[in-house]
């Protein structure tokens, strides 16, 4: 197989996000990181001046990449900028006590690759930024399945977002250029973004239902599930069976008889 060939046919499917950027000159900037890196999904949320494509100091730092920013698509927030996203990184510098667990940016981008090779799915997957200043806050780390970090010199670790954007798509290139290793068994991969928040939701109402969770005094009881499986990484297949576990603790089975399947109808 040739490495190129295989590299031009994943690289749609890896999308760079850019929470809240607050300067239009990083998303230009950024725009051309991608570009030379051969990549071209450059998705912005919630950016703090609006029009940045016609930005000049966004158009005078893409360099060469104009059509890369031109073509990024925006949104208010995270969760439908995630969208048929697989598995979302999160790059924070630290580990969260509630959030997902922290991979070397390597690792993940060898474990993202390995997800666009598999026949199993055709989703993206996705690498988070969040805004310059302050990163991304808890609630869009735990959007993501891990968190990912840059292994900078720790006396000077704080890197600009364009400087980190360019170290994940060199990895990332270098992930997917790469010869995948042969695999006689086909692993079902990880059930996408979309699935896990439903299964999160179903999740809450059966443990309110259950007795165990108080929403009025939640504590951290569904931030450490989150956490949990999140280290799990389930499948689709897996979901559909946690959330029929759901489904039982909330109704009987002989009271859903005939009823379509919760986990199908809820989405």
């Amino acid at each position: 197989m040739d490495p190129n060939s295989d590299f031009n046919a994943r690289a749609p499917r890896v999308r760079f996000v850019l929470v809240a950027p607050s300067h239009p000159g990083n998303i230009g900037a950024a725009a051309r990181a991608l570009k030379a890196m051969g990549f071209g999904r450059l998705v912005v949320v919630a950016p703090l001046v609006a029009d940045y494509r016609n930005h000049p100091e966004a158009a005078a730092l893409s360099v060469g990449a104009i059509d890369v920013l031109r073509a990024s698509v925006d949104h208010t927030d995270l969760k439908p900028a995630l969208a048929d996203v697989t598995r979302a990184y999160a790059m924070t510098g630290y580990t969260r006590e509630f959030g997902p667990p922290l991979v070397e940016l390597r690792n993940a981008c060898i474990e993202a690759g390995a997800l666009l090779s598999s026949e199993e799915t055709t989703d993206d997957v996705a690498f988070v930024f969040g805004t310059e200043r302050s990163g991304l806050s808890n609630s869009e780390v735990a959007l993501c399945q891990a968190s990912c970090a840059i292994p900078a010199d720790p006396a000077h670790g704080s890197l600009n977002l364009a400087q980190a954007v360019q170290v994940a798509a060199y990895e990332m290139r270098i992930a997917l250029c790469a010869e995948p290793p042969a695999n006689r068994f086909v692993a079902e991969p990880p059930a996408g973004v979309e699935a896990l928040e439903g299964m999160y939701a179903h999740l809450e109402e059966a443990l309110v239902a259950l007795g165990y969770l108080d929403p009025d005094v939640p504590r951290k009881l569904l931030p450490r599930v989150r956490r949990l499986l999140a280290r799990a990484q389930p499948t689709a297949s897996e979901v559909d069976i946690l959330r029929g576990i759901y489904a039982a603790i909330i109704q009987r089975k002989t009271e859903r008889a005939g009823s379509k399947s919760p986990a199908r109808r809820r989405g």
